[in-house]
């Protein structure tokens, strides 16, 4: 390379790293942002900080490496090889790169999770372990068998936490405080014998009509909501502590409004659309759940109220309605407060009553034939691939069973009078699992997942580590796969 090219990549930072037999063209700022690695590097001032070109040793793999910088550049690779993962992991801990860390935690599935586990506990990528640790515990009769071929102290740290529990709760205006109002009661369903169990109840001046219920970091919020048939509103919001089995009170949003949609996501409750004064509007508020406070966010494309949405590989999708047979799908990134068309389903009466996330997939409850609630239609949007997929076969949606469901693991969970139906997701239908009993309260729910406290002792991530034989070295990684492979 003559003395012109070098000044060039000087000027625009570019870096070649060389990993294994193949060289990188990388922009310094991408490795600086990304890497704990470089950045250290960069910043030690260090002789090897102004190379233009680095060799990376010590066993790691070039496709791992390539993993990692397509993550840093915002991609979402796809990775289902296992020596993939095992690279992948590998690199992430390497060179420490926390976006390559929450990218295998997106990840996540019943396909990859036990490997995923055991590559985490091996390299020391505590975020991930914990991660793939409670979605075992959510998917735990699904992938029962695999878990055996790990050590038992790994086992013994999945099974010290509680899976995720299915939570229910009425629709109910504010309570007078010299009446005790029975029905004002969260409930949550004990799987093993199938029945609805009482949780806790509402403060006296909570509203779960026309309010928006969402949860954050393991807490349940509720938002706003109306008194009675005047629909004054709540300006209030309420948070349930599931540890501390406690109410806290905070202020509502700064706009009153009622019927619109709660996201909870990141540290963050989203406010989005809703009505006030029987107008409909499309207005947005964040609040920052660790201060309380509400500030306004970039309006949504149009006027909506009560939207289905839902969150899927941490991104925020909202289904927008154009009477009678569009619906648009509308991202919304926090990041940088903007609203983006991603995709439109033009059905007969396609009018989303619930929408839910699974993996990458979208999947859209809607009116069947002739406006038909009772017998819905599903629809999948795979945000990864653009692609729709019409699922075959109706779903009933008996008394408002499919108004509201609830993804854990490969099950999802919809719940009314009548019965509580767990449905497993595979391939392109909703199967069926088990039936059990249905909510003890008429009317109509708000459900959401709440991980509720078990009592035993706790259990430390590095402390299970240790039953690992940790490589020497990253290369060393083939052994988690060897172990793993019957398992898989």
């Amino acid at each position: 390379m003559d003395e012109s090219e070098e000044q060039v990549e000087e000027s625009t930072g570019i870096l070649r790293v060389r990993v294994e037999e193949r060289v990188f063209t990388i922009d310094r700022a991408v490795l600086e942002q990304n890497c704990e690695y470089f950045r250290a590097l960069f910043r030690s001032g260090m002789k090897d900080s102004q190379l233009n070109e680095l060799h990376l040793q010590g066993g790691l793999k070039a496709r791992g490496f390539l993993i990692a910088m397509a993550v840093s550049r915002g991609e979402c690779p796809a990775i289902r090889d296992p020596d993939e993962i095992v690279e992948a992991a590998e690199c992430a801990a390497f060179l420490q790169v926390d976006v390559l860390v929450q990218h295998l935690i997106d990840l996540l599935d019943t396909d990859n999770c036990i490997l995923l586990y055991h590559t985490a506990a091996v390299y020391g990528l505590w975020r991930l372990f914990h991660s793939a640790a409670v979605f075992i515990r959510d998917a735990y009769s699904d992938v029962q068998d695999a878990l055996e071929a790990l050590p038992e102290e790994l086992i013994c740290y999945v099974e010290s936490h509680s899976p995720a529990s299915f939570v229910a709760l009425g629709t109910h205006s504010p309570s007078m405080k010299i009446l005790q109002d029975c029905y004002r009661t969260v409930f949550y369903l004990d799987e093993k014998p199938g029945a609805w169990k009482y949780l806790t109840d509402l403060p006296t001046d909570a509203s779960t009509s026309m309010a928006g219920v969402a949860v954050v970091e393991n807490r349940l919020y509720i938002v706003g909501g109306v008194r009675g048939v005047s629909k004054e509103t709540v300006d209030l919001s309420f948070c349930y502590d599931t540890d501390s089995n406690t109410w806290n009170v905070f202020d509502g949003p700064q706009q009153s409004r009622y019927n619109f949609t709660l996201v909870g996501h990141n540290g963050h409750l989203y406010a989005i659309g809703g009505e006030f004064d029987k107008r409909i509007m499309s207005s947005v508020e964040a609040c920052d759940v660790s201060t309380g406070a509400w500030t306004f966010c970039k309006h949504a494309p149009r006027s909506v109220a009560a939207a289905a949405s839902a969150v899927a590989r941490r991104r925020i999708f909202m289904c927008f309605w154009k009477p009678p047979d569009t619906t648009d799908i509308y991202e919304y990134a926090p990041i940088n407060d903007k609203w983006t068309l991603v995709t439109t389903m033009v059905k007969p009466q396609s009018y989303g009553h619930c929408m839910v996330a699974h993996g990458d997939n979208l999947y859209v409850i809607r009116n069947g034939p002739c406006d038909d609630f009772l017998r819905c239609l599903m629809d999948c949007y795979n945000i990864t691939t653009g692609q729709w997929t019409a699922m075959p076969g109706h779903y009933v949606n008996s008394r408002g069973a499919l108004f509201t469901a609830m993804v854990r693991g490969n099950s999802a969970f919809t719940v009314n009078r009548s019965l509580t139906l767990e449905y497993v997701i595979c391939g392109d239908k909703w199967k069926p699992r088990r039936q059990m009993t249905g909510f003890p309260k008429s009317g109509s729910l708000w459900t959401c997942l709440l991980r509720l406290p078990k009592t035993s002792i706790n259990i430390s991530p590095i402390t299970c580590a240790a039953a690992v034989n940790q490589p020497q070295h990253p290369a060393d990684g083939s052994k988690v796969q060897r172990l793993l492979t019957g398992a898989l």
